[in-house]
């Protein structure tokens, strides 16, 4: 059956799931994205990926700053909606908001909740060294991504990347939201209250986080890569000059910790070694260690801060 909806999103991980409400052929009466923002070398002011998919689909966007005012609520509420979807759209949803659809308000979240209740479930997923993840549709409440859930699906984490992970939830949510909301619409879907137990919170990635603390496990370490993997990315220091690390895979190995222990640029840890496989200098592109040791010589030895 089709549905009257407003999608809420703005990053690529929510444009599968905008596509595919549009094959589905639900009425997308609005798309609301965070504003155009300034990005790139020559920080030009440009519409989020969700917000360019879109225009190119012809649909009614709307970008405020805030769903607080009573004349943003009013223009809500005014497109009689069925449902509202929310995909990694980055502003809280006020009452007013979450009241005024038909069926409700449903998140596409990207963990397993109660885990990873937040910002970058993704990311701190994978940080955690967690073996599994998944994706579930939750009826939004006023809470932090506390209300009951619909539907999930689990993968497992393996040595993903948080941005292989997120292509993978991001199209096994596009279809999970299809289902759920058709399920709902038929009365064949009951929501299921979340645990009160293994609540976690994944708070916003800072900075300081993503410098590379070699007197931890090889282990740790490579969880921080590739949960950073491919942005913000973990990064060190080496001969000055600042080095991020974008794959790498533990290894047997023991010396200093950071200190270059072969020449396939295998670096000591707290625990075992990490052998680089994927670099990127400062101001330069990503590239393999071997092309980087062609350049940049870093033999046994060589102390990485």
């Amino acid at each position: 059956m089709t549905l009257r909806l407003a999608f809420m999103g703005t990053p690529d991980f929510a444009v599968p799931a905008l596509a595919e409400l549009i094959a589905q052929g639900h009425d997308i009466a609005a798309v609301y994205s965070q504003p155009p923002r300034p990005s790139g070398r020559g920080m030009e002011t440009t519409p989020g990926p969700v917000h360019k998919f879109a225009q190119t689909a012809g649909l009614d966007v709307r970008t405020p700053l805030s769903l607080k005012s009573p004349d943003e609520q009013a223009a809500f509420a005014a497109l009689g909606l069925d449902a509202a979807v929310v995909v990694a759209y980055g502003l809280l949803l006020p009452k007013a908001i979450l009241d005024a659809p038909r069926l409700g308000c449903f998140n596409l979240h990207g963990s397993l909740l109660p885990r990873w209740r937040g910002a970058a479930p993704i990311q701190r997923a994978v940080i955690a060294g967690d073996a599994q993840t998944g994706v579930m549709v939750m009826h939004m409440d006023e809470g932090l991504d506390t209300g009951p859930v619909l539907m999930a699906e689990r993968v497992t984490i393996g040595r993903k990347s948080s941005g292989e992970l997120a292509d993978q939830l991001s199209r096994l949510g596009a279809d999970l939201m299809v289902r759920a909301l058709g399920g709902l619409e038929r009365g064949q879907v009951s929501e299921q209250k979340q645990s009160e137990d293994g609540v976690t919170y994944a708070k916003k990635i800072l900075k300081d986080e993503a410098r590379i603390d070699w007197t931890k496990s090889a282990a740790e370490i490579d969880c921080l890569i590739r949960g950073l993997t491919p942005a913000p990315g973990a990064f060190t220091e080496v001969k000055g000059e600042r080095l991020k690390i974008l794959l790498a895979e533990p290894v047997p190995g023991n010396g200093a910790p950071g200190a270059v222990i072969g020449d396939d640029l295998t670096i000591a840890c707290g625990s075992g070694a990490l052998r680089l496989l994927k670099v990127q200098r400062a101001g330069g592109k990503a590239m393999a260690a071997d092309d980087l040791l062609k350049g940049f010589a870093l033999p046994p030895g060589t102390q990485f801060s």
